[in-house]
């Protein structure tokens, strides 16, 4: 699969600038109903659309956003990941997102990607410290969390309860 259009890779990964058809392929990524427990909203097209342009202006204003992500074999869909600001009891952290689809999880894809990104982000930005924020049900994502970050606790939020897992700059 050609590379030049991957704004970085991993070994099997190729993180690329989302595009507006990538809408049904991202529902794919949402439409089980685990994703589905964390991400409800996500069941509609005008949801998926403004992800994919929050994205997009996201490239724009900070130079990076969650990327979707292709196998680098064969270019097939896998989900996305990356790098998003987020608040944090009153401060701006930035946080590494990773989604699957649901035929790819259990490949330690979300891992893989979830360590590019935070990689990324010490090497590319002056950011002092990288999170994941995980619902404390969303058992898959704190597997993959726990394996990336050095830390993790509890966090109240208007939004409910979320366990923050951390990583500060090398």
């Amino acid at each position: 699969m050609e590379q030049s259009h991957y704004f970085f890779c991993t070994e099997r990964l190729g993180f690329r600038r989302y595009r507006a058809y990538d809408v049904a392929a991202l529902a794919a990524v949402f439409g089980d109903p685990y994703a589905r427990r964390f991400y409800p909203e996500h069941g509609r097209r005008e949801k998926l659309v403004d992800w994919i342009e929050w994205n997009l202006r996201n490239y724009e204003e900070h130079g990076y956003g969650l990327w979707a992500l292709e196998l680098l074999g064969d270019g097939t869909f896998v989900g996305d990941a990356g790098l998003t600001w987020q608040s944090v009891e009153g401060e701006w952290w930035l946080e590494i997102g990773y989604h699957i689809h649901p035929a790819q999880r259990r490949r330690g894809l979300a891992t893989e990607a979830a360590r590019a990104c935070r990689d990324w982000a010490f090497a590319n930005t002056d950011c002092t410290q990288v999170c994941s924020i995980v619902h404390p049900e969303n058992a898959a994502s704190i597997t993959v969390a726990g394996r990336v970050h050095e830390s993790r606790r509890l966090v109240r939020s208007a939004a409910g309860d979320r366990v923050v897992f951390g990583t500060r700059r090398p």
